[in-house]
């Protein structure tokens, strides 16, 4: 099974970030408050990458 060296965190981020972004965005057209949409996001991006990083050391 392929395992990579080390971690590509440029693109563990964009990708953790995009995906939380994409429901975000979606909020924020339906009326929800900026800042906490943003809120929300950057907490979904930080929880992605440290369970990601838990889970493969």
């Amino acid at each position: 099974m392929y395992k990579p060296t080390e971690k590509d965190w440029p693109t563990a981020i964009a990708t953790a970030g995009l995906g939380a972004g994409v429901v975000t965005s979606f909020a924020v057209s339906q009326g929800q408050d900026p800042w906490v949409a943003l809120g929300i996001t950057v907490f979904a991006t930080v929880a992605a990458l440290v369970i990601d990083e838990l889970r493969h050391p």
